[in-house]
């Protein structure tokens, strides 16, 4: 397990904290809709941090190509339709660009600021010409009014448990997954971006805001900075 991550419940968990169980379970929200609306029809996506495949399946239904990344072999067996290739986002290199590149999660936060600098270049390195980044931000009140519960209407309920800042701009966040047959805990590092610092890390990685996809800002089309 890598530092300050850590998770607990049935079944195999990530270096990061990841159940591969309760992430199967956990269903699809509004996340196909949103890319549907902001990319050409028929793309193929570079998926980064694909997990067990929860957006992928949904989007080869919608008739898009996706190729799916993520470093946990044992999220990847779960993966059905997909080229998947299991490796670190940060250092990915596959010598090839998508129409799409798109990193959600909120993969984008990683406590370690060099692990950020590095997904941010692999989704540059990545993207076509003309292309897009698709990219989950946390909303502006990710890390405030806690502890919060929301009561899922599949029947699970989440509760953000704690967010305490621990130096350097991370904080270190506990969050708890309740069904009604098991739970599941998972503590992980994230580091909160305002708009302003987001659009800096873009920058740094030769990328620019294109346009914010939602109304709270939490899901962000970027295209090359020279485009």
């Amino acid at each position: 397990m890598r530092q300050g991550y850590a998770g607990t419940g049935p079944g195999a968990i990530t270096p990061d904290g990841c159940a591969v169980e309760l992430y199967s379970r956990l269903p699809v929200r509004d996340e196909p809709d949103i890319i549907r609306a902001a990319v050409p029809a028929g793309a193929h996506i570079l998926e980064l941090g694909s997990g067990v495949g929860r957006v992928t399946h949904a989007l080869l239904e919608h008739g898009f190509t996706v190729t799916a990344v993520d470093e946990s072999a044992e999220m990847l067996e779960r993966v059905r339709g997909a080229r998947t290739l299991c490796a670190p986002i940060e250092t990915l290199d596959l010598g090839e660009t998508f129409d799409v590149v798109m990193l959600a999660s909120f993969l984008v936060h990683s406590g370690d600021i060099e692990v950020r600098r590095g997904m941010l270049r692999a989704c540059a390195r990545h993207v076509a010409d003309g292309g897009c980044v698709l990219i989950q931000r946390e909303g502006a009140d990710y890390h405030s009014g806690l502890p919060r519960e929301r009561v899922d209407p599949s029947g699970f309920t989440l509760r953000m448990v704690s967010s305490e800042p621990i130096g350097d701009g991370v904080h270190s966040v506990r969050a708890e997954y309740v069904f009604p047959d098991a739970t599941w805990t998972q503590t992980f590092l994230a580091r909160p971006l305002t708009k302003a610092r987001f659009e800096e890390a873009l920058a740094e990685a030769g990328l620019r805001v294109d346009r914010y996809l939602t109304q709270d800002g939490i899901w962000v089309r970027a295209v090359r900075a020279r485009e």
